[in-house]
């Protein structure tokens, strides 16, 4: 029986090659692309005010940031097997800087549509990001510890989402216009004019300092040595076509890319309407709405350190527990708790809306880990497909807005919206059943 000493040796070591230094250098991303997630879920509310539009308009924010992911993680795979790891972290970091720097113009031209390419720039390189570092951080081990490490790995995306998340309460949110929705509603069009223009300058001021830092990042890893990992179908140069149909042949990959577009849904949702949840339940209670929205993302940042804390809890975890079982169980735990926020409401429905941040932090590097845990040669390809399935943060997201929008009267709009996610841990729940009998 293995020591603890050579388990953790084995979390970092492959074929007797140490990824220590390019473990923590990749690790690092996980944290960038969490700030640029909750920097840009509250931006969905912040854009309907400045702009004057509904919450389904916002919701495009939502379309287009996970459209990029959607629309860049195949290319992103066939270009990691053509030159490298290393080559696909220095593309993701570039188109990152690219889309956030794209933020200025499009402050200039004062129209929302120009921030709509800038977002969808910017998670072409989060996808780039994403499809390089999650399988290198698998393969940076034993295999029997994969899973474990890139939850590990993972554990750093939400400190990042909780930088984003501050960032975006105190130098965006807080220092808006306080006028809300309906005062601005009866400006004329020159007051308007102003306004939108003070507000955008705000809003972008976080995103340029931004852009600074990933130029310099960029410039710093063309300089960090990144050891590669060579895959059988890169050295073959083997077609695309075979790769697919193998993955797609392979049930536990198929069922986990499905599980994987419903979990991130879920999340998207649950972070991003949070906001409107809040900003509802505190100005019932006499709140105005620029103090609602406040308040509502203190609770969504109390929301991410639950979710922190428990990717450390769920690693021990996973040395008794499958991680298809706990997948389930946590599953169903969030589902219990969306019944409280669909009907019961208040501040007891914004506390299990916050809770259920608990139950999803070990889903999305645990659907991962298990959906790639048996492809092999196939790994960018299949880390590709798990990408691609980010889409739902971009179609299920707008489906909820349109709910409340739609001004229902037996449950509050808002609240009943969030069937969504509940639908979405349901299929969640299943792949995990399923993974658990096996």
């Amino acid at each position: 029986m293995m020591d603890n000493e050579n388990k953790s040796r084995l979390l970092v070591t492959r074929e007797g090659v140490s990824y220590v230094l390019p473990f923590i250098v990749v690790t690092c991303c996980f944290a960038l692309w969490g700030f640029a997630n909750d920097i840009t879920n509250p931006m969905v509310k912040a854009f309907s005010k400045i702009f004057r539009m509904s919450v389904t308009d916002g919701a495009l924010v939502q379309v287009a940031f996970y459209g990029g992911y959607f629309c860049m993680a195949l290319p992103a795979a066939m270009f990691i097997r053509r030159h490298s790891f290393k080559s696909g972290i220095v593309m993701g970091l570039a188109l990152y800087a690219l889309g956030v720097l794209l933020f200025l113009p499009a402050r200039a031209m004062g129209s929302f549509w120009p921030f709509l390419v800038a977002y969808f720039i910017l998670t072409c390189g989060l996808s780039f990001l994403e499809t390089t570092a999650n399988p290198y951080i698998l393969l940076m081990g034993d295999p029997e510890t994969a899973t474990r490490r890139l939850n590990f790995a993972q554990s750093f995306n939400p400190i990042g989402s909780l930088a984003g998340m501050f960032v975006a309460m105190n130098f965006i949110q807080a220092r808006l216009s306080p006028l809300d929705t309906a005062q601005r509603a009866t400006l004329d069009d020159v007051r308007f004019e102003a306004l939108k223009q003070s507000d955008l300058s705000v809003l972008v001021q976080p995103y340029a300092l931004l852009g600074v830092v990933l130029v310099l990042l960029l410039l710093a890893m063309l300089f960090v040595p990144i050891p590669a990992v060579r895959q059988a179908a890169r050295e073959r140069r083997e077609p695309l076509w075979p790769a697919v149909k193998r993955l797609f042949a392979n049930g536990s990959y198929r069922n986990g890319v499905v599980a994987q577009f419903f979990y991130v849904g879920a999340q998207i949702t649950c972070w991003t309407f949070i906001i409107q949840y809040g900003t509802r339940v505190f100005m019932l209670e006499g709140m105005s709405e620029q103090a609602a929205e406040v308040l509502s993302q203190r609770y969504n940042i109390v929301a991410m350190v639950l979710f922190c804390l428990m990717r450390f809890v769920n690693i021990y975890l996973m040395k008794f527990f499958k991680p298809g079982r706990l997948l389930a169980f946590f599953s169903m735990l969030a589902i219990v708790l969306l019944m409280g926020v669909i009907f019961v409401g208040g501040r007891t429905g914004m506390c299990c809306l916050v809770a259920v941040s608990a139950c999803m932090s070990l889903m999305f590097p645990t659907i991962y880990g298990i959906a790639l845990g048996g492809v092999h040669e196939d790994t960018e390809v299949g880390s590709a497909g798990l990408i691609m399935a980010i889409l739902g943060g971009s179609l299920l997201p707008a489906l909820q807005a349109m709910i409340i929008d739609s001004h229902v009267q037996v449950i509050p709009a808002v609240n009943l919206s969030f069937v969504v996610p509940v639908i979405c841990f349901v299929v969640v729940m299943l792949y995990g059943l399923q993974q658990a009998r096996q």
